[in-house]
């Protein structure tokens, strides 16, 4: 009933730029902290971004500065801007959504992932 999808990834140069876009649909009653998680091959997955439903950001140390997490609450998207990329960023990123829904239910959502690869 609730669904999460991805988009904007994809191959880019060490330095360029991405922006990730998570739409959720659904009979959602209520979406609260929303957030971003990657997943690089032989590693643990890490919280990259997240955001509460009053607009309070975090961020992992590596990509503060460089990565920007905001939210639209009328269209239910979250979106990650990536700017100065490194080979480092390279993983499957996953927006995450905590959703309540009509019946009442109250759980974690995933999207499907999305690949990105930075490279020369």
């Amino acid at each position: 009933q609730v669904q999460l999808v991805e988009s904007g990834g994809g191959l880019v140069q060490p330095g360029g730029s991405l922006r990730l876009s998570c739409a959720a649909s659904g009979s959602i009653f209520n979406i609260n902290a929303m957030a971003w998680y990657r997943q690089a091959p032989g590693k643990q997955r890490e919280l990259v971004a997240g955001i509460t439903s009053g607009g309070r950001t975090s961020y992992l140390d590596s990509v503060k500065g460089r990565f920007t997490i905001s939210r639209d609450n009328a269209k239910n998207t979250v979106y990650l801007q990536m700017n100065s990329l490194k080979p480092e960023d390279t993983a499957v990123y996953y927006c995450n959504a905590d959703i309540l829904d009509y019946g009442l239910g109250e759980g974690d959502y995933w999207g499907q992932g999305t690949q990105v690869t930075v490279s020369s």
